[in-house]
């Protein structure tokens, strides 16, 4: 009992409690704002009358909304904490899914996406990694290794989830039911349970830390090549997510076993994260993001060349999960190394705005290039687009002492 009290007050009653605060409300952002209009989208579209091009243009513009904000929300957090800045970001979340609920005209459904896009960029991963920058400093490596292992379950969680509440009170329920989950669960832990402390950057660390080694500017080229590598990179899994498992049908391979092909996805990240935590200490970040990059390559060419069966796929689906896995930890982990914690939520941010763009765009111009030329010309396209992003990766250098 007393090593159960020691290891409570270790967790709850530190800064470390942000950690669990956070990988819980990870579960429950992504959960309620990113993965349902996969599924709501098309409902809402044949009940208004729209077309799914035209009912999935306000995700789009909901993601690129949230990457014209996303620089500012990086500096709020910096100034005043992700206790404000995520807290709002929940709010706003469960008021853009009271409306999208409601409205009916495509002028409001757009601007209600714009108001949802507002509270993806105050609220999913990057804002998180801002936050636990701003609490633990230079020490914040593991802290956001250890929320991405949460975050990872969110479509495994969301998916069944919004099935469920579709059959059994339609999709304007199931928004009803996500946005009390963000007003009342999500915004009151963010509020209120974690830290409002911040680092004191001028304090020795004591062990190891992801910022142990020299840091640059992030003025300079090397920003330039990280968020050309970034940005290039967000192009795939928003692109994949979109598309793949309908190409994988056009393939020949059944839907139900395509379904348990995209379950493949979650846990290949969070396995990955973890052999990460557990192994990968001593690796620099920059490092395990390229080679990331090299692994998804390598599932590239396996389904290319070898076509597209389901054996084939399922290992692509793994090495595709494992490899994004790493690099949206290394979203977290790069700038805070490259660049160090000071005006870290800053610089997370400007990373941020151009990555959310870019995801924005993905979905339209892979669907453009599979109708216009094959499904090949449109896996090969996602490849080139890796290609150049390993490119920029080994573009960056890391500083010298």
């Amino acid at each position: 009992m007393t090593k159960l009290r020691l290891l409570f007050q270790s967790i709850f009653l530190t800064s470390w409690r942000a950690v669990p605060v956070l990988g819980f409300t990870q579960i429950l952002t992504w959960g309620t704002l990113f993965y349902p209009p996969v599924l709501t989208v098309p409902l809402m579209a044949a009940e208004r009358g729209w077309s799914i091009t035209f009912a999935m243009g306000g995700f789009s513009g909901g993601l690129l909304t949230g990457g014209l904000i996303a620089p500012t929300v990086g500096r709020l957090i910096d100034r005043f904490g992700g206790n404000m800045v995520m807290a709002f970001g929940s709010l706003a979340g469960a008021f853009g899914l009271l409306l999208i609920a409601i409205v009916t005209h495509p002028i409001a459904y757009f601007v209600t996406w714009m108001v949802l896009g507002t509270a993806m960029a105050a609220s999913l991963y990057d804002p998180a990694f801002a936050t636990l920058g701003r609490i633990f400093g230079a020490g914040a490596r593991r802290p956001i290794t250890l929320i991405t292992f949460a975050g990872g379950f969110a479509s495994t969680v969301s998916w069944p989830s919004t099935l469920a509440l579709i059959d059994f009170i339609g999709w304007r329920g199931a928004y009803f039911t996500y946005a009390a989950i963000l007003a009342f669960v999500a915004a009151p832990l963010h509020a209120f349970a974690l830290p409002r402390e911040r680092a004191d950057l001028s304090a020795p660390l004591a062990g190891r830390a992801v910022n142990a080694g020299p840091t640059v500017s992030p003025a300079g080229f090397t920003f330039v090549a990280l968020l050309s590598a970034f940005t290039l990179y967000a192009f795939i899994p928003s692109a994949l997510s979109a598309h793949l498992l309908a190409i994988f049908k056009r393939g020949g391979i059944d839907a139900v076993t395509v379904v348990a092909i995209g379950a493949l996805f979650g846990p290949a990240q969070v396995l990955i994260r973890m052999c990460e935590f557990t192994f990968g200490s001593n690796t620099h970040p920059l490092n395990i993001a390229r080679s990331a990059l090299i692994l998804l390559l390598g599932a590239f060419a396996m389904l290319l060349f070898a076509g597209i069966s389901t054996p084939v796929a399922a290992a692509f689906a793994i090495m595709f999960g494992m490899a994004n896995g790493l690099l949206t930890l290394s979203r977290g982990t790069v700038p805070l190394t490259l660049f160090g914690p000071h005006g870290y939520g800053t610089v997370v941010g400007r990373i941020a705005g151009p990555s959310l763009a870019m995801q924005s765009a993905a979905p339209l111009v892979l669907a453009f290039v599979s109708e216009r030329v094959s499904d090949t010309g449109a896996l090969m396209l996602v490849a080139a687009v890796g290609c150049v992003s390993l490119t920029a990766f080994l573009l960056v250098q890391r500083p010298r002492a």
